[in-house]
């Protein structure tokens, strides 16, 4: 098997690059989100790709990329990515789950002191020439009670900034988690919006999450209290939370991510929540800060070294995970092959019938697909993979020493 090219799109972080490139990956780099027609061209030279939030690998990219074997997410969210045709077509799919938690906290806490403050507004009218020093409206967040919606990497996050900031921290997750510091968890999402003065949403984009915030939540949410989204765009459902701002049921939000979003930025930005006041709205930087793309430029090129070089598919939100360490002297084949009965001891009798020796062997499924990991030694490894390639149950077969 040929040495994997790789192909990097909007722009990600030049230490991916780097960090391939001293692993002897032959790397490329681009700055726009291709569409659809671009893309399927472009992987015609490429087997592994790095995407952030724009680029869509549908599943008719996926099918038309018969040389694709990995797709990394310089990002949390994976919906950008058909997972499941990915998984069928044997494309191990990665993301950065840590890496911008920390500057997505920041941001939240930045953002929440500035609607307690009116900082958006007071900002623009000074720039205008206007002079509005005024307490009325304006207060300290200390004393205040947070209401945090997913409790996850970045929630929990937001919940030790915000108790170290003498707020009260309340959270809500459809998962049991364990609370950190004197966070306490609310049984229902209407009894956290009725006592919170802050919501802020950190969830996944799911059928379960669309439009989680409507009208009737925000029925129940505190007259004066303030929402922010830092999410997903599809979370919040905008029209509802335009009508409720103009009636003075909130007294202010912060929205970092849209329903729809432009896909560069030469597009024009348009928005029903522009034009209103103490509203707050940001290019979805959430993650957006030198450290975070740093963090999720090594994160996510570890992860396609450990994939490409040894078959690790630890991380893949669409994989079985494995994680093994190689013996030396040997060549690891690594396959995927559809989940069905009797695949293994086809492969066994392959391996048999040549005569060669099993060093180490591990497969792990899911309800899809198997992914197995085999040591041999290394004289026989490719001829090995070319039989087994020809299956009628496989679907990706390679070669890494």
């Amino acid at each position: 098997m040929t040495k994997p090219r790789i192909l990097l799109v909007e722009n990600i972080h030049p230490v991916a690059k780097k960090s391939l490139e001293s692993e002897g990956f032959e790397v490329d780099l681009i700055s726009h989100a291709p569409d659809e027609a671009e893309l399927i061209t472009l992987l015609k030279k490429y087997d592994v790709l790095g995407i952030r939030s724009k680029t869509q690998i549908t599943s008719h990219v996926l099918k038309q990329s018969p040389n694709l074997i990995s797709v990394g997410c310089f990002c949390i969210g994976t919906n950008q990515v058909d997972l499941d045709v990915a998984r069928q077509s044997g494309v191990a799919v990665f993301n950065a789950p840590h890496s911008n938690t920390r500057s997505v906290a920041e941001l939240v806490i930045a953002e929440m002191i500035s609607l307690s403050r009116q900082l958006g507004d007071r900002n623009t009218q000074a720039h205008l020439g206007q002079w509005v020093k005024s307490a009325e409206g304006s207060r300290e967040v200390r004393g205040k009670t947070l209401g945090i919606v997913g409790y996850g990497h970045i929630g929990s996050q937001v919940s030790v900034l915000a108790e170290a900031m003498g707020l009260s921290v309340m959270f809500y997750d459809v998962v049991k988690k364990l609370p950190m510091g004197n966070a306490r968890m609310m049984p229902t999402l209407e009894s956290l919006l009725e006592a919170s003065d802050f919501v802020t949403l950190h969830v996944p984009e799911s059928q379960e999450t669309k439009g989680l915030i409507g009208k009737k939540e925000i029925s129940h949410m505190k007259k004066g209290s303030y929402l922010i989204n830092a999410s997903r765009g599809t979370v919040v459902e905008i029209n509802d939370l335009v009508i409720a701002l103009k009636e003075k049921k909130i007294a202010g939000c912060a929205i970092d991510v849209f329903p729809e979003e432009p896909a560069s930025n030469k597009e024009k930005f348009t928005s029903p929540l522009q034009g209103l006041s103490n509203v707050i709205l940001t290019p979805h930087i959430g993650g957006s800060t030198e450290e975070a793309q740093e963090a999720i430029g090594y994160e996510v090129a570890e992860s396609f070294r450990r994939f490409l070089k040894i078959g690790s598919s630890a991380g893949a939100v669409n994989f079985p995970n494995v994680e093994l360490s190689m013996k030396a002297g040997t060549s690891r084949i690594i396959n995927v092959h559809r989940n069905e009965p009797g695949v293994l001891g086809e492969i066994n009798g392959i391996i048999s019938k040549a005569g060669a020796n099993i060093e180490g062997q591990y497969l792990s499924t899911d309800d899809k697909i198997g992914y197995l990991v085999m040591d041999v030694h290394a004289k026989q490894a490719h001829a090995l993979a070319d039989e087994i390639s020809k299956i009628s149950r496989s679907i990706r077969t390679r070669v890494v020493s």
